[in-house]
């Protein structure tokens, strides 16, 4: 990559450089909790609803203690709603309520509430991990992305990973947009770039003025 690419990359990471799992207070590593807790992220961010709510939510939702799929499947559904009134994700709370304790469930029930279970069953396919992905109820193509866009730093196997919108949004930027190049301009940090790529895509200040 040519030293401009490197200058746009860097000035991306230092504006836009974080993931919306750390932006929801999701300390992410490959154990069963925050793999569920970005699952949680990944449904609520499927919604057509604006990222800083579904962030809002998710908080609000690990604050109130549904943190693992164990708590989620036994959550009282009244509660969860709450919690994402709280969050002010109120176009869906209802519907979304009902789809986290299905979520929950479905974690416990066919993967014995560990997520790594599904990295496991995918056998090292990009393409199948999303499929299953999508067979929780509310998480489609989208949230799919989601899902394996911030979770790539720990599962390496599906990196590099730069779903269309970041790929979009890096050749509006003036980047490749080829993974592999892009995850050459990433310095190790590919969810980083990625999620920065996507906040270029969502807000005009994050593109403006960069080199």
């Amino acid at each position: 990559m040519s030293k401009h690419h490197q200058q746009i990359a860097s000035a991306l990471l230092e504006r836009a450089g974080r993931t919306y799992a750390d932006e929801a207070g999701i300390t992410l590593k490959n154990t069963p909790a925050p793999l569920f807790q970005l699952l949680v992220l990944s449904l609520l961010l499927s919604a057509r609803i604006s990222a800083g709510i579904a962030v809002a939510a998710a908080r609000e939702l690990f604050a109130a203690g549904y943190r693992t799929p164990a708590k989620m499947a036994d959550a009282d559904w009244q509660d969860l709603v709450d919690a994402l009134g709280r969050g002010h994700y109120v176009r869906y709370d209802e519907s979304t309520a009902t789809r986290l304790g299905e979520a929950g469930r479905r974690v416990v029930d066919d993967y014995q509430g560990d997520l790594r279970r599904l990295a496991d069953r995918a056998d090292g396919d990009v393409d199948h991990a999303a499929r299953l992905l999508q067979e929780f109820t509310g998480i489609g193509p989208t949230g799919a992305s989601v899902f394996l866009r911030e979770v790539q730093d720990v599962w390496e196997w599906v990196a590099p990973y730069f779903d269309k919108r970041a790929l979009s949004a890096a050749t509006d930027v003036g980047l490749t947009d080829d993974p592999a190049g892009l995850d050459a301009l990433a310095d190790g940090r590919r969810a980083v770039l990625a999620a920065a790529l996507v906040r270029a895509s969502l807000d005009d200040d994050v593109r403006a003025g960069l080199p």
